[in-house]
């Protein structure tokens, strides 16, 4: 039998869990938005970078394009909408379940490096937005080689922007 000796800290929560936490719970999923009634939805977005571009995908399930709007100003991509339906029923009928949402939504990202918003495209397909934003010019990394007048020397060419 192995005697574990007891450590008080081994139990308690890291700061930055705790905070990890709060943040989950007070913005990524707020207990409110399930309320009556309108309100903002929860819209799932993946971001992905590469060496040449960002590309965002927002699902947007019954969503059409022209009620979603789509900002690109100093590095923050915005993504937003307004969808609403008759909220009263036609005369003669009435609701016994109504589960399907009306509200907006809003999304924001800002981008580590430039991107070039005159290059950007958009295309909404099946209820999947997909967004590829190009790096501007300026913001893709580039190659340095070491030049010098010696022996040949072991030179690695250094990428700007890597550690």
């Amino acid at each position: 039998m192995a005697i574990n000796r007891y450590d008080p800290f081994r139990e308690m929560l890291s700061l930055r869990d705790a905070m990890d936490r709060l943040f989950q719970e007070s913005f990524v999923r707020p207990s409110g938005w399930m309320g009556n009634g309108g309100g903002t939805m929860p819209v799932p977005v993946d971001v992905l970078e590469d060496a040449h571009s960002y590309v965002v995908t927002a699902s947007l399930p019954g969503w059409k394009p022209e009620d979603v709007n789509i900002t690109l100003q100093e590095g923050t991509l915005t993504i937003s909408g307004q969808y609403q339906e008759n909220p009263e029923p036609e005369e003669g009928k009435s609701w016994h379940l109504r589960e399907r949402r009306v509200g907006s939504f809003s999304r924001s990202f800002t981008f580590p490096s430039a991107v070039d918003p005159d290059k950007a495209e958009a295309h909404f397909e099946n209820g999947v937005l997909t967004l590829t934003l190009p790096k501007a010019e300026s913001a893709r990394p580039r190659q340095i080689k070491i030049g010098g007048t010696g022996a040949k020397s072991a030179s690695k060419p250094i990428v700007a922007g890597s550690k």
